[in-house]
């Protein structure tokens, strides 16, 4: 007897059924949970979109209306004719780099160390980290004012940076050990096995391996800083930032250029995560 007759499938009478006569039974597609988080999504981003739109609005007697008066780009064209908008903004903008970069510099050695090592007093620091994360703004606020007035401390730029440093710290350590997670010591031991020193090691493999945690967590931290408005309020002393300055601009009725640095920021900041995402798809 052949191949063919012994796998020839019958046709007639009881028997066995092929795959092929099954039919195919294709799963209901469950659209709730897709709406709910569409829904979610769409809630957040009304307010960016408002902004933006807003910002283009033609404005009643320098200040912005809810009502739609026209297009205009006479707010963007004359972003610093506000008074002491380009001072504010600057000066967020300086002191969210500062404190990414100090974070970044105090947090890869912390993350390393976490991620890596035993040591006394892990989890406590494990524990300070979290604490730093939950906790509320208007404590952290507070408890930084008490801290420079028992100083006699000079509030200022200097005491933001300190308190957006202090903050920032525990999401650059979260951010970097995530990163580091995920990452082997294979390639360092190989480096130290063909004689590199530990120094070597870290600049030549540790360092570029972890660069797209390390521009991750700088950018979070950039982007906690320039946003934050509670805790500055309590140690800003006569330095505004930007939203301490939008703020005090809603009691008198804001000026279309807020709207327009807003928008700004936002553009910038979707633009350096599409380009870090786009980057770290390329890496090989």
């Amino acid at each position: 007897m052949s191949d063919q007759t012994l796998t020839r499938r019958p046709t007639f009478g009881p028997g066995p059924l092929h795959p092929d006569d099954i039919p195919e039974v294709k799963p209901r597609r469950k659209l709730g949970l897709p709406l709910f988080y569409c829904g979610i999504v769409t809630f957040l981003l009304i307010p960016i979109v408002a902004m933006i739109v807003y910002s283009f609005n033609v404005p009643t007697r320098n200040a912005i209306t809810p009502v739609w008066q026209g297009f205009t780009l006479d707010a963007y064209l004359n972003l610093f004719a506000v008074q002491g908008i380009a001072e504010a903004f600057f000066t967020s903008v300086a002191i969210a780099a500062a404190s990414g970069l100090v974070s970044v510099l105090i947090g890869l050695p912390m993350a390393l160390a976490l991620s890596r090592y035993r040591f006394r007093g892990k989890g406590v620091l494990n524990s300070m980290i979290f604490l730093d994360i939950s906790a509320p703004s208007i404590v952290v606020g507070s408890s930084a004012l008490a801290f420079f007035l028992s100083l006699n401390f000079t509030m200022g730029w200097t005491t933001i940076l300190i308190v957006h440093v202090a903050f920032n710290i525990a999401y650059v350590v979260t951010t970097l050990r995530a990163r580091l997670s995920g990452m082997g010591q294979n390639l360092e031991q190989a480096a130290g096995d063909l004689g590199a020193s530990p120094l070597v090691g870290f600049f030549t493999v540790t360092l570029p391996l972890v660069a797209p945690g390390i521009v991750a967590a700088f950018l979070l931290a950039f982007a906690m800083s320039i946003d934050d408005y509670v805790i500055t309020s309590f140690v800003n002393g006569s330095t505004e930032t930007f939203p301490l300055y939008a703020y005090g601009f809603t009691k008198k009725g804001m000026a279309p250029q807020v709207l327009c640095f807003g928008t700004i920021v936002f553009v910038v900041a979707v633009c350096l995560a599409f380009l870090n995402g786009l980057l770290n798809r390329r890496r090989p």
